[in-house]
């Protein structure tokens, strides 16, 4: 089954870019030009990986990953910026975006990982699983 990703920028020449970048690597992308569109998407559909803007007009990278995990702590969020600084990152690293790169990112090190992102709610997914079988064992 193909990885699914949520590219969230407001920049259309980049996310085409990109996009076309992860697709011709069998990734299936969803584009979002903004933090507002991308809470929409995620009440849509899942995804195995959210690659998110730091700096975007309306709510910031930091502000969207922060109502985003509000919604689903589970989701897989990587945030990218052509801007970023050491405190920013390390924010976004405790709201619970699991990584942070410098734009433009090296496609070779985003594709890792967005699998790793995968991996990452794999085991969620199971180990929730997990616990609703052992809670349905115990009810019994």
């Amino acid at each position: 089954m193909a990885d699914r990703v949520l590219l969230v920028d407001d920049e259309k020449d980049f996310t085409d870019v990109l996009a076309q970048r992860m697709e011709t690597r069998g990734v299936v992308v969803d584009v979002a030009p903004t933090g507002v569109d991308a809470l929409a998407k995620i009440n849509e559909k899942t995804y195995d990986a959210i690659i998110l803007d730091l700096l975007m007009p309306g709510i910031d990278g930091i502000e969207t990953c922060r109502r985003m995990l509000e919604k689903n702590p589970d989701l897989q969020i990587i945030l990218l910026s052509g801007h970023a600084t050491v405190d920013k990152s390390v924010e976004a690293i405790k709201l619970g975006a699991m990584d942070f790169l410098e734009k433009p990112a090296d496609i070779q090190k985003l594709m890792e990982r967005i699998g790793s992102a995968k991996t990452n709610k794999m085991l969620l997914v199971e180990k929730k699983n997990e616990e609703r079988i052992r809670d349905i064992l115990r009810s019994k």
